[in-house]
C-alpha cells in the first residue's frame, strides 16, 4: 500500500475538452491505468483460507470435542465431503438436528456412492424418534454395502423398537445375532415342558434365526392350543437377550364355566353346538366335535388329534363324520328362482390323516378316508344326473403340502401357496373313479410397522376335477357353514336346505378384504372387513355352474369374546343386485 501511495499523486490541472483528451491520449497512460487497476485489486481483503489438513479436524473428533470442531469448519467456504460429513456428525452430537442433518444431506449431494452420510442421516432421525426415516436411510447405506456390520446391527435395532421382531432377526443374523440366554413362558403353561420344548427349533445359549422363529411359530401354531401367542425378546444387561413365549393356553374345556358356555353353545341360534376339550393331561390332545339337530341338514362329527410321538412336528388326527341332508338345487338363495334338482344325502365316514410341520418354510399332510353314501327321495329334475348319483362306498387319499412363498419382513409381508389333491375311487355299478386338484396364493399384510390395526388379506384359489364324482364332491362357491369356499353375496341355504349356491366341477374364487380394529381389550373386540370377492365355477353339464362371472362386495363385522368368534355379514351381488345377511362362528 506505501508503493501504492508513492506512485500514484493527482494535481490540479485546467479542464480538457473531450477533442483535447483524445489528442493527449498516450499508451504510457493506459499502462498506468492498468497498473492501478491490478494494485487496486491487490488491496481488497482476501477470504478466510480453507481449512485443508484434516488431520486437526479428526484428532477433535476423535477426542469428542465437538464445539471446536464446529467452530473451525463453520466459516469454511465451500467445504469439501470430508468437512461436511465432520461437520454434520458434531452438529449432532451437539443436538442441533436440523443443521446436521442439512449438512449430511449436502455431502450425499457431493458424493452419493458414500455411505457414511445415509447412516448418519440414520443416526440424526433415530434421535429424533423418526424410526420410519432412520429405517429408510439405513436401506440405502446397506444398498451401498451390504456387509456393513455397523448398518445391520443399527437397522435390526430400529425394527425390534418398532416391534417389528422378524425383520429385526433377519438383518442380526448378518452379524451373528442375537444371542439367547433364557426361553421362559408368560403366564406358566399346563403343556407337557418336554412337548413345548420340541416345538421351539431354537435353544438357550444360541443365536435365535429369522428360519427357527418360523418354524417355532408354524409348530406352536400346530399344537391348536394356543389362539393367541407372541414371542418376546428382552434385552439383558450383557447384551444378550431372554425369549418369551406369550401365550394364552386352551385348557379342558375352557377357561371357566363362561368361557365353556360360550364356546360350546356358539352355533345354538342355528341349532348346533360345538363340545371341545383341549390340552387332555398336558398332552396337545385335542377333542372336538359338531352336533347340529337342524331338520334339513343334521350332522354329527367328532375329531381327535394331538402330537406323534410326543413331538410338535408330527401331528395325527382322526374324524368321523355322520350326516343326513335335503338338497334343493335352485338358481338363487332369493326371489323368483327355478329348482333343479332335489334329493335326501346320506353319508357316513371316518378318515385319519398325519400332517407334518418341517418347518416355516413349507409343510405337508397326507390321509385317508372311506365313506358310504346314498340317496333317497330323488327330485331329478335338470341337475341331478344319474352320473351324479354315484352312491355305495368310497375310498379317497388327500395330499397336501402348503409353502411360505415370500416373507417380506421388513414390509410385514407374507404370501403361502398351497397345492392338494384328492383321488378317490367309489364302488358302484359300474365302478368309478376321480381326481379332485386345489391350489391357491394367500397374501398376508400388515401396513403398520407394529400390531395389526391394519391386515389386508388376498386369497386366489383354483379347482379342477377329472373323472366321474357323485353329487356331494362337487364345489360349491357361496357362504355356507360346511362349505370352504366363500362368496359372500351368496348363501348356500334356501328354507334351510343346502343347494341355493352355485355348483360345479371347477372353480377360480379370489378373496380381497382389509381388516381394521375398532375396539379390543383382550378379552372383547370388534373389527370392520370391507370384502370384495371375484369368482366363477363351471360344469359340464350347462344346468350346473355359474355360466358368468360373480362380483360380490360388501362388510363384515367380526366379534371375538374369549376363545369365540363371532361374525356378521352383509354381502351384495353386484350382478344382480341381491342383498345377503348371514351369521356365523369361529373357534
Amino acid at each position: 500500500m506505501k508503493f501504492f501511495r508513492a506512485s500514484i499523486t493527482f494535481r490540479l490541472r485546467p479542464r480538457k475538452t473531450c477533442a483535447q483528451r483524445i489528442r493527449s491520449y498516450r499508451p504510457q497512460s493506459a499502462a498506468v491505468f492498468f497498473l492501478f487497476l491490478l494494485l487496486a485489486a491487490s488491496a481488497e481483503p482476501s477470504p478466510r483460507p480453507a481449512v485443508d489438513n484434516l488431520s486437526e479436524i479428526r484428532e477433535l473428533v476423535e477426542a469428542q470435542r465437538w464445539q471446536e470442531v464446529v467452530q473451525k469448519l463453520r466459516t469454511v467456504s465451500p467445504r469439501n465431503v470430508d468437512q461436511n460429513y465432520y461437520y454434520g456428525i458434531a452438529l449432532a452430537q451437539l443436538k442441533n438436528y436440523r443443521e446436521a442433518g442439512r449438512v449430511l444431506l449436502a455431502g450425499r449431494r457431493q458424493q452419493p456412492r458414500d455411505k457414511r452420510f445415509a447412516t448418519e442421516l440414520a443416526g440424526v432421525a433415530f434421535k429424533q424418534k423418526k424410526y420410519p426415516s432412520a429405517v429408510a436411510w439405513l436401506r440405502a447405506a446397506l444398498k451401498l454395502d451390504p456387509s456393513d456390520a455397523y448398518a445391520n446391527d443399527f437397522l435390526a435395532t430400529v425394527y425390534f423398537l418398532e416391534g417389528n421382531l422378524e425383520a429385526a432377526l433377519k438383518y442380526w443374523n448378518r452379524v451373528s445375532k442375537p444371542t439367547i440366554e433364557n426361553v421362559t413362558e408368560q403366564p406358566p403353561l399346563r403343556i407337557d415342558p418336554a412337548l413345548l420344548d420340541r416345538a421351539f427349533a431354537f435353544s438357550p445359549a444360541s443365536m435365535l434365526t429369522l428360519a427357527d422363529l418360523a418354524t417355532s411359530e408354524s409348530r406352536i401354531e400346530g399344537l391348536g392350543i394356543f389362539p393367541v401367542y407372541r414371542f418376546q425378546l428382552n434385552a439383558r444387561a450383557d447384551n444378550n437377550f431372554d425369549l418369551v413365549l406369550e401365550a394364552r393356553e386352551r385348557n379342558g374345556w375352557g377357561v371357566n364355566r363362561w368361557d365353556a358356555l360360550i364356546s360350546t353353545l356358539r352355533g345354538i341360534f342355528y341349532q348346533t353346538i360345538y363340545p371341545e376339550y383341549f390340552n387332555l393331561h398336558g398332552s396337545a390332545t385335542n377333542l372336538t366335535a359338531l352336533l347340529r339337530w337342524d331338520a334339513q341338514k343334521r350332522r354329527a362329527l367328532a375329531t381327535i388329534s394331538g402330537p406323534l410321538w410326543q413331538d410338535a412336528k408330527y401331528r395325527y388326527g382322526a374324524t368321523i363324520d355322520l350326516r343326513n341332508e335335503n338338497w334343493k338345487v335352485i338358481t338363487s338363495f332369493t326371489g323368483p328362482a327355478t329348482v333343479l334338482g332335489g334329493l335326501n344325502l346320506r353319508r357316513e365316514s371316518l378318515s385319519g390323516q398325519i400332517a407334518s410341520v418341517n418347518s416355516g418354510r413349507w409343510n405337508w399332510s397326507t390321509g385317508v378316508e372311506l365313506s358310504h353314501r346314498d340317496y333317497r327321495s330323488i327330485f331329478a329334475g335338470a341337475a341331478l344326473t344319474p352320473a351324479l348319483l354315484l352312491a355305495g362306498f368310497e375310498l379317497k387319499q388327500r395330499a397336501r403340502l402348503d409353502s411360505t412363498v415370500l416373507r417380506i419382513p421388513e414390509r410385514r409381508f407374507l404370501l403361502r401357496a398351497s397345492v392338494s389333491d384328492e383321488a378317490a375311487r367309489i364302488w358302484t355299478t359300474p365302478s368309478a373313479s376321480f381326481l379332485k386338484v386345489q391350489g391357491s396364493l394367500a397374501a398376508d399384510w400388515l401396513p403398520r410397522p407394529r400390531d395389526n390395526d391394519y391386515e389386508v388379506e388376498e386369497k386366489v384359489g383354483l379347482g379342477k376335477t377329472v373323472g366321474q364324482i357323485p353329487f356331494d364332491e362337487l364345489f360349491m362357491l357361496g357362504l355356507e357353514r360346511d362349505n370352504d369356499l366363500p362368496l359372500r353375496a351368496h348363501i348356500g341355504t334356501r328354507d334351510g336346505r343346502k343347494g341355493s349356491a352355485p355348483l360345479g366341477r371347477n372353480y377360480f374364487l379370489s378373496n380381497w378384504e382389509i381388516n381394521k380394529n375398532v375396539y379390543n381389550n383382550g378379552l372383547f373386540g370388534i373389527r370392520l372387513s370391507p370384502f370384495l370377492d371375484v369368482g366363477k365355477i363351471s360344469d359340464p353339464d350347462i344346468v350346473l355352474g355359474s355360466r358368468k362371472w360373480l362380483f360380490d362386495s360388501g362388510l363384515q363385522i367380526k366379534f371375538h369374546i374369549l376363545n369365540v368368534g363371532l361374525t356378521l355379514t352383509y354381502g351384495k351381488d353386484l350382478r344382480s343386485g341381491a342383498n345377503a345377511f348371514y351369521f356365523t362362528t369361529q373357534p
